[in-house]
């Protein structure tokens, strides 16, 4: 008996947990967590089920937005005027008046900030001129993201009949905010600040996510609560070159919901790393362009090209390079390709592949010469 006891006490404390085998959110309806440069699941809880999901509605507003800047088809300087429909907007809010002028930079952390409902509706009417228009592209992202268990009736997250997602879909969807709008970072890691300063009507903003303030490496990056949706938060954290999503939904009240996302988030952090196999601009081979100018280019990692694995374990990796049919010109930056790391035959990672140098087209003259120059030196 004793014996049996205490293997069972040694499986107890020495196996690592993995999926649903550790409740660290018994209070949460659903969560997940996530290494957001791979999507890997760390862990998970009833990630599919649908849910109210209250102001976490506003990460697809964010990425609307954020395609916008940068796209250059708005500014953060530009002034918005301030709709009544927008300014009678209930909920979380940072007290827009009808015909009000502010800047998209002020709305952007209204929105991100306080999750301002009328600086998402104002953003929402200044891009696509009704809320309902602007609603319409939210989902068509979702349609892009693949996403099953997701639509919106709204831009705001305030509760409403078919308005829904699940944990994996909000970390698929913050995960689609921060890796390739990073720069929503340093709106949604702001803890407190001012809007209207040098006027009479000066707001003080905090953010409704506390982690920003006493969680390690945390910059983001949504929260919500409606009657519906309850308690919910989508957080991320950076430590060194690893970053974490963490979602919950449904928690009963904030105190557990910043519990319980702190201990999904050490979890991740103490449970695995990032592995970084090669540095940015490392060169994966040199190739021969015909008709262009120069006539040979390295392709190059676009980023650091990185995988995640448990502390402790070590592992052999294979890689696979894929390039994309191409036309000149092409710049430095393009993604030309991909490669991809295997592990056991699985995919683990895969990276961006760009060229060293930009790329142009052969003028004639250009192509007479270099033919010449080729024959007269034996290459025909």
């Amino acid at each position: 008996m004793k014996k049996g006891y205490f293997i069972l006490l040694f499986f107890l404390i020495f196996l690592p947990f993995r999926g649903n085998a550790l409740e660290l959110i018994p209070n949460a309806k659903s969560g997940i967590l996530i290494e957001a440069g791979s999507g890997k699941i760390l862990y998970e809880k009833n990630i599919h089920e649908q849910y109210s999901v209250a102001s976490m509605t506003k990460m697809v507003a964010q990425i609307l937005i954020m395609e916008e800047l940068e796209a250059k088809k708005i500014s953060l300087d530009d002034i918005v005027t301030v709709s009544r429909n927008a300014s009678e907007m209930g909920g979380s809010q940072i007290y827009l008046e009808e015909g009000e002028k502010i800047s998209v930079r002020d709305l952007l952390k209204g929105i991100s900030v306080a999750s301002g409902n009328d600086a998402t509706v104002a953003m929402a009417e200044y891009i696509s001129g009704s809320e309902e228009a602007f609603v319409k592209r939210m989902n068509q992202v979702v349609s892009r993201l693949k996403l099953k268990h997701t639509h919106f009736e709204n831009c705001t997250g305030l509760d409403q009949k078919n308005h829904y997602s699940s944990s994996y879909d909000m970390a698929m969807i913050a995960r689609e905010l921060v890796m390739n709008h990073p720069k929503i970072l340093e709106f949604s890691s702001i803890y407190e600040d001012y809007l209207r300063e040098d006027t009479d009507h000066k707001f003080w903003l905090v953010n409704t996510n506390k982690l920003i303030h006493f969680y390690e490496g945390a910059d983001g990056l949504k929260t919500g609560h409606t009657d519906d949706a309850g308690y919910c938060l989508a957080a991320t954290a950076k430590r060194k070159n690893l970053r974490l999503i963490g979602i919950v939904l449904g928690e009963e009240d904030s105190k557990v919901r910043n519990q319980e996302t702190t201990e999904l988030l050490d979890y991740g952090f103490s449970s695995v790393q990032s592995k970084c196999l090669f540095p940015k601009n490392h060169k994966v081979q040199e190739i021969k362009v015909d008709m262009a100018k120069p006539s040979k280019v390295d392709i190059v990692l676009k980023e650091d090209l990185c995988v995640v694995e448990e502390k402790g374990e070590e592992n052999d990796y294979q890689y696979r390079v894929q390039l994309n049919s191409y036309s000149y010109p092409f710049y430095k930056g393009d993604i030309i390709g991909k490669i991809e790391v295997l592990s056991s035959k699985k995919v683990v990672a895969t990276g961006a592949l760009t060229v060293s140098k930009d790329i142009h087209k052969l003028s004639f003259l250009e192509f007479y010469k270099r033919t010449l120059l080729n024959f007269i030196s034996g290459v025909f």
